[in-house]
Formats: structure tokens, C-alpha cells, sequence
């Protein structure tokens, strides 16, 4: 009898007491790693296919040989399913599910109304605040390019409520005619409230509507002999048809909905998400889910759209290249989360089919683009790892960097590169926390960094399973920060991970770096060398990365003040203190009555901030 430790005889073990129903199932390897994650209408039937000897594709057969274990999970409804399946992948990342591995927010542009001269602003996250949300757009440089036109067009304030407050005199945006200065009092309540109106018009798609009416505006005003005000309203319908053309798709019979296409190819998949809303193109973001090559399209496209809605609101449409493998169940589970219905389409003709058309041929430019990036990529660590004689070529490159300023604020940054460039979701940065380390003391400070880094990739991975770990370290610096590195490596047990020191050289030009690496004679690439230009970047990365995170930090320090260590002094009262005295060395003066006098600080409280300055007492 076959032993049933791994394959389709441990799978065959299960079906003698697995039910008949919906569910969820986990395939795992003997190390009890998850392998993949399925649903499936009736458990048993599912599971019994993969009992089967023979039949399977490529990458599923492969999938059942390293089977060593299953779990399950019964659920109410397929439905239910479906949605417990795709949140299951999200967290685990099993090796054989398609994967989408690009998983961030999108911007909003927000109306905000918690002030009678309501502001416009991008916005990311929960939708918290009070107001008017327009999006998602695809990218931060689409909100901007739509927030500089509603400046130009309507004149609306983008400045903080204490900004607002504050102001004596217009700023410098009056001055370029991008704000109508309500904060000096230049435009009536009123009249502004009628920009605000027009701006949301705008937003719900009725700039056509808007257009007219501004255009028979500016001919009243120019008859009138109104020129300046005729002169205002005509850029104004220049800004609104400058957003027009550089959107590009306006489909007149599409007025809310995510076009999404697919294209495969050589084993990569890419898909492309337009975002139209309002009538208007808001941007799109192309995805690059992780597949093995024989899944076909209406898998990878239901994978795509379980995993991209899971912590999304979908549209009330979807307009497909390729339909999912259950149409009638992903449109159930999208209708859940939105509340209302949602339809997906795969059309053949007519506007909608010109959308999917131009969504497909970005999807195949941007595949196309993305395969010879990663041929020139694999090239450059393959040449990393002949010029440094490594045991094998590196799928994760990691560089380092310090950045400070005479040892305050000092901060350790982390940046990684792979087979697909520049891996930004995985950068890290480290606050500096050693108390006894001399200021400026990069020796010091590096030692933080890395036993921080190693000391958890230990306790997370100590098998080096999971990709996390690198196969090649850069370190900016010569021969003495290089022993010093290899010295803390070795003390944490990880001696055999690779590590290249980069000092400047020569006249620390560009071009004439040496590179260091434990026990060796310093070495250099000749000019011209593709894989030393490849260094350069890394390391000039890693080093822009550090500065960004210093200066982040050290503005953050500026704006501090003794209150942000008072318990139960946030944003909000820190403003009306400092408002209400004037600074907060006024606040650490003031007595105990006139604390208890200003507006959001209770009795409490004011005896808490009072105690604060005064020793408690």
C-alpha cells in the first residue's frame, strides 16, 4: 500500500471524512508551509480532483507532490468562500495561487467641509474626515494634475485651518491667481460656497454643462465691458479643457467603472486598471501578478479581482478583457462589498470594447517593457555576481546608509533591488536608539541597524525559506567599516551572508570606486562597466532614501514641542493652547485658572498639563 505522506494517497486520506458544501482549503508542504489556497462549491468534489494520478497541469501536479498536509473550513455560502479565500492569500502568500503583489492605496481628492471656506485636498485612507470624497485615482501625480486645475479653475484654498486662521494678507497663491483669498477676506461666504459648488460639478463629471455656462458668462461680462472679470472666467474654461485633453478617454456611455485587461506572456502576466468616473479618465495603474505560466486568463483574472477589491469598493461596473470563472459568484461577492450591485462585462463591440482594446494594448506595451527591464536587470546581477566572485546570483540586493547632522536625528535606511529593479515596498528605515553612541558615530550606528535587521530576519526566518534574506549586502564604505560589518555578522551567526564595502576612491570621484570584501585586496571596475553604474545607482539610491528619512525626521523635531509629551494633549488642543497663549513656554507659565480657561481643556486636564510643568504638584 502506497505510503500516504505526501501526493494524491494523502490527499485521497481526507475525502472519507470531508463533507459535502462550500469551503475553504489549505494544501501545505511538510514544513507546514501553506502551498495554496482554494475555495470551492462542494468540498469534496474539489478535493477528490486533485486525488487523481494523472490529469493535471504542470504547476497543479507539481503542487500535489509536495502536499503533505490539508486544512479546511466549511462556510454558509460559496460566496462566503470566495471571500474568506481571497483574504487567506493576501496573508499567507502561498507559492502556487496567483498572487497580486502591488497592494497600495489609492488617493482621493477631499472636499473638506469642517470650516465655512471649505478646502481641497488629497486624501489617502479611511474616509474619516467630513466632506466630499472624488476618486480613486490611479496616482498621486493624477490628483495633483486635478487639484492644480481646480486651484486654476475655481480659486479654492488647499492651506491648513491654523494657515487659514492666521493670515493677515494674501498669500503667494492670490497672487498667481490660484486662490480667491478667503482667509483675508477678498470673497464672500456666499460666492465662495458657488466656486465650491462649480469645483464639485466638475468633479461629478458636468464640466460640458459648467463649460457652457462659463462661456456665456465671459460673452455677458466682455459686453458689459467687464474685462477683467471676462478675462477670469476665460481661464478658467481653459483650465477645465487643459484636464480634458491631458485625461485623453472621456467615454460619453461610461459614466462609472474600472476597465480592466489582461495580457500573458512568457510565463509574466501584466494587468492594466483604468479608473473612469464621472465620465472622466482618472489615471490607470498596471499590476504584475505573480503567475507560473499555465493558469489560464479567466483564473488569473478572478484571482486579480478578488485580491484588488478585498479592501477596496468596487465601481457599479466592470469592464473585462477576459470574464472570471464564476461570473455570477465574484458579482455576488463584489455587491457585498459595495452594498449595492455591481456588473461585470466583457463587451464586444462599442465604446466599452474601445476601452478594453486601449487598456489591453497598454497591458501588452507595458509586459513588453517590463520582460527587457528584467532581461537587462538579471544581466546586471549575474555581472554583480561574477565581479565579486559570489556563490550565487542575488535576488535580493540590500544597501545601506546613514544619514545624520553631527550625530541628531540620526536615522539608518535600508533599500533593496531584485530581478524587477528597485523594490520600494520592502525599503526600511531604522531611528537611531543607542543611548551610549558617541554623535556621529557611523561605526555605531551601522552596528544598530544590522543586528536590529538580522536579529529579526533570525526569529522569523531562521530556515531562510522565505526570499527575505539577501545575497549580496553594499555597504558605503572602505576597509574599516567592512571588518567592523563582517565582526557583527559574525556575531549574530549569519558570517556567510556576502558583503561588498563601496568607498568613494580616488578624489571620491564618480567612477572610481574600490571595492572592499573581508580578507581581499581592494578591487575596482573599469569605466564604463555596466554593473558599476548599476552600483552607483544602488548606492546613490540608498543614500537618497537616508536623506529623505533624516529630513522627514528632523522637520518633525522642529515642529515638537513640550506638549506633544502631555497625556491627552493631541493635535487639536495642542492648537488651542498654543492658539490661546501664544507658545508653549507661554503654556508652561500660565496658572492653573487660565489653563482651565481655554476652550477644549477640561478641569482635568488643565490640572494634568499644569502638573505636567510644575513637578506634579
Amino acid at each position: 500500500m502506497p505510503d500516504p505522506a505526501t501526493g494524491p494517497a494523502l490527499i485521497q486520506s481526507y475525502l472519507k471524512t470531508l463533507a459535502h458544501g462550500p469551503g475553504v482549503y489549505r494544501m501545505l508542504d511538510d514544513q507546514a508551509r501553506v502551498l495554496y489556497v482554494g475555495k470551492a462549491r462542494d468540498l469534496h468534489a474539489r478535493v477528490s480532483n486533485y486525488a487523481r494520478p494523472s490529469g493535471h497541469s504542470p504547476r497543479i501536479a507539481r503542487m500535489i507532490s509536495e502536499t503533505a498536509s490539508m486544512m479546511f473550513l466549511t462556510t454558509r455560502t460559496e460566496t462566503e468562500a470566495l471571500l474568506l479565500e481571497q483574504n487567506l492569500i493576501k496573508q499567507l502568500k502561498p507559492r502556487y495561487n496567483v498572487l497580486l503583489r502591488d497592494d497600495k492605496s489609492f488617493p482621493n481628492i477631499l472636499v473638506a467641509k469642517d470650516h465655512g471656506f471649505a478646502r481641497i485636498e488629497k486624501h489617502r485612507g479611511a474616509k474619516k474626515k467630513k466632506g466630499a470624497y472624488y476618486g480613486p485615482f490611479a496616482s498621486a501625480g493624477a490628483v495633483n494634475r486635478t487639484l492644480n486645475t481646480l486651484q486654476r479653475a475655481f480659486l479654492l484654498r488647499t492651506c491648513s485651518d491654523s494657515d487659514f486662521e492666521t493670515r493677515s494678507r494674501p498669500c503667494l497663491l492670490f497672487q498667481i491667481k490660484r486662490c480667491s483669498a478667503p482667509c483675508v477676506g477678498r470673497i464672500s461666504e456666499a460666492d465662495y460656497a458657488e466656486l465650491v459648488s462649480d469645483a464639485e460639478r466638475f468633479l461629478k463629471g458636468r464640466s460640458t454643462e459648467m463649460q457652457e455656462t462659463l462661456a456665456r458668462d465671459m460673452q455677458a461680462a466682455s459686453e458689459a465691458m467687464e474685462f477683467e472679470r471676462a478675462a477670469a472666467l476665460r481661464d478658467r474654461i481653459k483650465a477645465l479643457t487643459s484636464v480634458q485633453t491631458a485625461q485623453g478617454i472621456n467615454p460619453r456611455t461610461v459614466a462609472e467603472a474600472d476597465v480592466i485587461a489582461l495580457h500573458a506572456e512568457g510565463g509574466q502576466a501584466c494587468v492594466q486598471v483604468f479608473f473612469i468616473r464621472a465620465h472622466q479618465n482618472w489615471g490607470n495603474h498596471d499590476y504584475y501578478p505573480r503567475v507560473s505560466g499555465d493558469e489560464d486568463p479567466a483564473e488569473v483574472m478572478q484571482a486579480f479581482i478578488g485580491q484588488f477589491y478585498a479592501n477596496r469598493e468596487p465601481p457599479r461596473m466592470l469592464i473585462l478583457s477576459h470574464g472570471p470563472d464564476d461570473t455570477d459568484l465574484v458579482e455576488q461577492a463584489l455587491a457585498e462589498r459595495r452594498g449595492a450591485k455591481v456588473e461585470l462585462v466583457v463587451p464586444q463591440r462599442g465604446e466599452r470594447a474601445e476601452l478594453v482594446s486601449h487598456a489591453a494594448r497598454n497591458a501588452r506595451e507595458s509586459l513588453a517593457r517590463r520582460m527587457a527591464e528584467t532581461a537587462t536587470q538579471g544581466k546586471l546581477l549575474r555581472g554583480l555576481a561574477e565581479a565579486f566572485d559570489l556563490p550565487a546570483v542575488p535576488t535580493r540586493v540590500e544597501v545601506y546608509d546613514n544619514s545624520h547632522i553631527q550625530g541628531t536625528n540620526a536615522v539608518g535606511a535600508m533599500i533593496v533591488a531584485g530581478p524587477d529593479g528597485f523594490d520600494k515596498g520592502q525599503y526600511r528605515k531604522f531611528n537611531i536608539k543607542g543611548a551610549d553612541l558617541t554623535p556621529g558615530d557611523d561605526f555605531g550606528m551601522m552596528k544598530e541597524v544590522l543586528t536590529r535587521r538580522f536579529k529579526r530576519l533570525l526569529k522569523e526566518d531562521p530556515e531562510r525559506q522565505s526570499g527575505a534574506w539577501p545575497g549580496l549586502l553594499l555597504i558605503d564604505g572602505g576597509a574599516g567599516q567592512v571588518s567592523a560589518v563582517r565582526q557583527i555578522l559574525d556575531e549574530l551567526g549569519v558570517g556567510d551572508v556576502p558583503m561588498v564595502g563601496v568607498a568613494k576612491g580616488v578624489d571620491r570621484d564618480h567612477g572610481k570606486e574600490e571595492f572592499h570584501r573581508t580578507g581581499q585586496r581592494p578591487m575596482a571596475l573599469r569605466r564604463g562597466d555596466p554593473v558599476l553604474y548599476f552600483i552607483q545607482r544602488l548606492r546613490d539610491e540608498a543614500h537618497r532614501f537616508a536623506i529623505g528619512t533624516h529630513r522627514a525626521k528632523r522637520a518633525k523635531a522642529v515642529g515638537a514641542t513640550p506638549l506633544d509629551d502631555i497625556p491627552g494633549v493631541g493635535a487639536t488642543r495642542k492648537r488651542a493652547l498654543l492658539a490661546h497663549f501664544g507658545s508653549a513656554k507661554a503654556v508652561s507659565r500660565a496658572n492653573l485658572a487660565d489653563l482651565k480657561a481655554v476652550e477644549g481643556i477640561s478641569d482635568a486636564l488643565a490640572e494634568t498639563i499644569y502638573g505636567h510643568f510644575h513637578d506634579g504638584v
